[in-house]
């Protein structure tokens, strides 16, 4: 039975105690005497098939995990699973890898999976006593004996040594791990400025973001079809795997193949994980570049925002301004329509609008008795004032001059004033002459 270095297949889970029975230990002693190799008998249930990665270990009574075993061997499978011979097998533990406590011990097989198939009961690695056996010893076996101890002395002084050389590699792995930490602090040194360096880099990342797009959708075209090939690779491996455990261990040709198969789903994986970490960083790299351009579109939303309150206020502005120049016309409409107005009423008078003189409102004397809603004040109080010599007495018709008293002329000026209509100039609707101050706050509401 070779030993090896690599370690066997554990699981970190106590499985279910049912898998226990598919193997079963034979002749396993109450203890075994230290110095001496060990041979473990087990057989086979009818239930169970072994396979190439299964080991039998040596477990601390007490142990909840496959991982705790102290040593381990592992198990030969049969040429003839079939057959009866091939149920009965057995393995031998060296003497210089068992405990050397007095602790109680138990054998377990475990399946390439980390399975437990089967315990044996506890055991011990003690030295006969006494009470356990009388032993007759002669000079022979005496000189036997210390030729022995002197072997063990010797082994242990070898052990001492190996011991000491162990230690003295020990400290230069620590003195070699002290230098790697100082590496690796110059790196973190080196990464911080290359950090600083990338910084100043990011202006020519935007023309070469569109080139590690393209790279990054080869890589995972490569990505997928590495996959794909792994994939095919491990169902293949698996296959060969199963075949070989139905056919003789011995089949070199098939052994070298299988080899070959795992060193090229190595470099396979390794490709795919160096791949997976040029990936990465081209992710990281886009998300950079997508943070950057979330900065420029938040600055370019804050001009946009900007300019849409300046166009508001112009908005606004237009909009007083479209406002005064309605009120402007508005105010020469109403200044059209009083004139107008005033022609008629003078036209009632037999006086021409253009011989009257303008009298301009003063603000202590005639402006507190004129029609605050005229604009050109009372073009009778000109009338009054000019042609009161010749009016005080008579006043003549319009139409067909012939003459009135003052009273029967004012009520007749009034009925013809009643009878006049007002009509709006934007929407042109008709007021009545005595609803002047309606048709004032009409023609205004337009203005709102």
């Amino acid at each position: 039975m070779e030993e090896t270095v690599e370690d066997p297949p554990t699981s970190a889970v106590l499985l279910d105690h049912c898998h226990f029975s598919q193997v079963i230990f034979n002749s396993v002693e109450k203890f075994y005497v230290p110095g001496g190799d060990v041979t473990c008998y087990y057989t086979l249930t009818q239930h169970f098939l072994p396979r190439r990665k299964d080991w039998i270990g040596i477990f601390r009574v007490g142990w909840k995990t496959t991982r705790e075993y102290y040593t381990f061997m592992w198990v030969s499978l049969p040429v003839d699973l079939k057959s009866e011979s091939a149920k009965q097998q057995e393995v031998q533990f060296k003497a210089y890898y068992l405990p050397k406590d007095d602790e109680y011990y138990q054998f377990c097989y475990v399946d390439q999976d980390g399975v437990v198939r089967g315990a044996s009961i506890p055991f011990q690695f003690r030295p006969e006593n006494e009470e356990d056996i009388l032993v007759v010893t002669t000079q022979g076996e005496v000189e036997e004996i210390e030729q022995h101890n002197k072997e063990l002395c010797k082994e242990n002084q070898e052990l001492k040594d190996s011991c000491v050389s162990l230690q003295k590699q020990n400290s230069d792995l620590q003195a070699e791990l002290h230098k790697k930490e100082e590496a690796l602090e110059t790196l973190r040194n080196t990464s911080k400025k290359l950090d600083q360096q990338a910084k100043a880099q990011k202006e020519r990342w935007e023309t070469e973001l569109l080139r590690l797009k393209e790279e990054n959708q080869k890589v995972s075209s490569e990505n997928e079809k590495m996959g794909v090939r792994v994939d095919q690779l491990q169902a293949q491996l698996s296959t060969q795997e199963k075949e070989m455990e139905k056919l003789v261990q011995g089949d070199q040709e098939k052994t070298e193949e299988l080899e070959l198969l795992k060193k090229e789903n190595s470099q396979l994986l390794l490709t795919l994980t160096q791949q997976r970490e040029q990936q990465k960083k081209l992710e990281q790299t886009v998300q950079e570049m997508k943070q950057e351009e979330t900065t420029a579109k938040k600055k370019q939303q804050e001009l946009t925002d900007e300019n849409a309150g300046l166009s508001e206020t112009l908005s606004e502005n237009k909009i007083i301004c479209n406002v005064l120049q309605r009120e402007k016309e508005r105010l020469e409409r109403e200044n059209d329509l009083l004139k107008r107005e005033n022609s008629r009423l003078l036209s009632y008078t037999g006086l021409d609008f253009d011989s009257l003189p303008y009298q301009a409102p003063t603000s202590d004397q005639g402006g507190a008795g004129q029609n605050p809603g005229l604009v050109y004040g009372n073009p009778y109080s000109g009338i009054q004032e000019s042609s009161a010599p010749s009016l005080l007495g008579v006043k003549r018709c319009p139409t067909c001059k012939s003459g009135f008293a003052d009273d029967l002329f004012d009520r007749a000026v009034e009925q013809q004033m009643q009878t006049l209509c007002l009509n709006c100039p934007i929407c042109d609707k008709t007021f009545p002459a005595k609803e002047k101050q309606i048709f004032e706050d009409h023609v205004f509401c337009h203005t709102l």
